[in-house]
């Protein structure tokens, strides 16, 4: 599983505007947060009448999903701010990479699911998963695919680039891992989310391999938003048995082997993806 340098890419022609730096970064994570974390909290203060206004906390209330899209927004504004609209186009395009190693394409499509089948057994939850009636399965899956996935616009599009141009990549994982996990930390105290019912602990755990895991997938694919998107998907899917909290730990151990068997790749910034923009055709 190895990957190839993505080389800079010059910002769109037209007006001149500042090069988005590193430091970008901290200003992604404060835009993200003062969006995320102020919509949520407010849901904490107010959930009574959100959900009378908007219907139950999740994935069709609008309020909550606008929380969850706050990453995406914050990438958005920065790169309009520094590229320009046709630099948000650049941006998006990345969603359209999708070359990457077989192995990688096994372990998102196969591996992910088995680990989560796997942790299941351990809870003695395999069989939880029901839906009433049975064709709300396709709704759940559109909701997961069309929500949850577009924070990687942020996360993995904007933010990870602006870490491994100082940080090496298991650095870079574990750094925006934690911003990523305690992003969530709202959702913990709404009581209609998933979270509501898991151990922060465990879950910072869960996260912070995950962001080692989708890490060289990510660099691999040459920075693919897309790829990005399918993990997130994924790993939200509402057709896998709740395996919580011992898919964490399970995927604590494959992050290991991850970043064990991709060590060059992780472990040096040479291989690393860099640039917010999509790569030269």
């Amino acid at each position: 599983m190895t990957s190839s340098r993505v080389r800079p890419r010059p910002a769109p022609s037209g007006p001149t505007r500042l090069e988005m730096s590193p430091r970008g970064v901290w200003l992604f994570f404060a835009l993200a947060f003062g969006i995320g974390w102020g919509i949520g909290f407010l849901m904490v203060l107010f959930a009574d009448q959100v959900e009378a206004l908007f219907g139950e906390i999740g994935y069709t209330n609008p309020v909550f999903i606008l929380l969850v899209y706050s990453p995406a927004i914050a990438g958005i504004a920065l790169v309009w701010r520094h590229y320009g609209i046709r630099g948000v186009g650049s941006l998006l395009r990345r969603a359209t990479l999708w070359r990457m190693p077989a192995a990688w394409w096994i372990f998102l499509i196969l591996g992910i699911p088995a680990v989560k089948y796997a942790g299941a057994a351990i809870n003695g939850t395999l069989t939880d998963v029901e839906f009433t009636p049975w064709y709300g399965v396709f709704g759940a899956l559109l909701a997961a695919l069309l929500i949850g996935p577009v924070e990687e616009i942020g996360w993995r599009g904007v933010a990870l680039p602006l870490l491994q141009r100082r940080y090496t990549p298991l650095w870079a994982s574990l750094i925006l891992g934690g911003f990523w996990a305690v992003w969530h930390l709202p959702s913990f105290f709404l009581s209609d989310t998933p979270q509501s019912a898991w151990s922060f602990g465990p879950f910072v755990i869960g996260v912070l391999a995950l962001s080692v895991l989708l890490t060289p997938m990510f660099n691999a694919a040459g920075g693919s938003i897309l790829v990005a998107a399918l993990f997130h998907f994924q790993m939200n899917g509402p057709t896998w048995p709740d395996a919580q909290p011992w898919e964490n730990y399970l995927f604590a151990a494959a992050a290991v082997v991850a970043v064990l068997l991709n060590r060059t790749a992780m472990l040096h910034r040479d291989r690393a993806v860099t640039e917010v923009l999509a790569p030269s055709s």
